[in-house]
């Protein structure tokens, strides 16, 4: 599958997320539009609340990958973030911001405020800990069948949150809470501080918890999986279970085969050897009035495009509007599909895959 790219990368979208949000009309509004808008959506901004240092910094890291801005503006963009969006600000708007976080994902990750998610442990121990266990990872298994909470750490609506934008909608339905309260009782600024605190419960467990080490994950239906497989997950289209897929499960442990098939350009290894080698994503770049440069991709962005031709040799551009490049992905599918899988997908596949021994 070929996708066409102009510059800016996500111009449009950008555009039209920013249109449909409300920056606060301060001083360096327009020169922060201007400068920021063209290649930032506004999820990127709206919910973070930090000091005047911290958005310094962070613009600074934009100039380092390419951002033109100038000495001037860089002062006046900082200024208007940091007055506009200062520690604190969040908690105060509440919700106001959080249901325009769409499309989450590693570029739009939350950035955790320990301040706040000391605030967020204090309610998490006072409404939430005895079902949910210390850590947010489920309660033990000796607890009463009416307090075993789930794991948080997994939950696709705190996978999916930012800043309590899945989680405040989730706690305004109504949600029982060890008080004896309703959810509904709580305060923006407390579901804010939540979301905080089970994000950063989210990052310890990534560092070294018990998910750093493998699960039993084959827990799947095999029969829903070759359903899956043939019908809603297009997987039939592309792949054969009596050929490229033939004996599949023979050549790779459980684990290594869900690696490859949820991330198929992985070199993880499996059993002391090496994964075969990923497939190369192709590209090629039409530069104005010049003809067409293919080979593999090296490195792409808002503002630059690289390449190595079939010879060796390094290309590479500036993102400019009259600069086109298509994209040939060969797991593309594979890509698409991780906004479509749930859980119960992924495990369902792997329990079909595991048959194909």
């Amino acid at each position: 599958m070929r996708t066409s790219f102009w510059f800016p990368l996500a111009l449009c979208a950008a555009a039209a997320v920013c249109r449909g949000q409300s920056f606060p009309d301060k001083p360096g509004k327009a020169v922060f539009q201007r400068a920021c808008g063209s290649c930032h959506a506004a999820t990127m901004v709206l919910g973070r609340a930090m000091d005047h240092d911290q958005w310094s910094a962070l613009v600074a890291n934009m100039v380092t990958k390419g951002a033109k801005i100038s000495d001037a503006d860089f002062t006046v963009i900082v200024n208007y973030l940091a007055e506009s969006f200062p520690p604190g600000a969040a908690a105060a708007s509440g919700s106001e911001h959080a249901h325009h976080v769409v499309d989450a994902g590693p570029d739009d990750e939350q950035v955790v405020d320990p301040a706040a998610a000391a605030r967020g442990r204090t309610v998490y121990i006072a409404e939430c800990v005895t079902c949910h266990g210390a850590k947010a990872r489920g309660a033990r298994d000796d607890a009463p069948e009416n307090l075993r909470g789930p794991d948080l750490v997994r939950s696709l609506i705190v996978l999916h949150d930012r800043y309590g934008s899945t989680i405040g909608p989730f706690l305004a339905q109504g949600h029982p809470m060890q008080s004896g309260h309703s959810s509904t009782s709580l305060s923006q600024a407390q579901i804010l501080g939540l979301s905080h605190f089970l994000h950063a419960m989210v990052d310890e467990t990534l560092r070294g918890g018990p998910y750093s080490q493998p699960v039993n994950i084959l827990t799947g239906d095999a029969a829903a999986g070759r359903a899956f497989f043939a019908g809603a997950g297009g997987c039939g289209a592309c792949h054969s279970p009596a050929g490229d897929l033939s004996h599949i499960a023979s050549r790779y442990d459980a684990v290594s085969l869900q690696q490859r098939l949820v991330f198929p350009n992985s070199t993880r290894r499996r059993r002391g050897a090496r994964m075969a080698q990923p497939q190369p994503v192709m590209i090629t770049v039409t530069p104005p009035a010049k003809p067409p440069v293919k080979g593999v991709l090296v490195h792409i962005d808002d503002f630059n495009v690289a390449l190595r031709d079939e010879s060796g040799t390094y290309h590479s551009w500036k993102r400019t509007a009259d600069l086109k490049v298509d994209i040939h992905d060969p797991y593309a599918a594979h890509i698409k599909l991780l906004n479509v899988y749930t859980d119960k997908n992924i495990h369902d596949l792997l329990a079909y895959l595991e048959t194909l021994k």
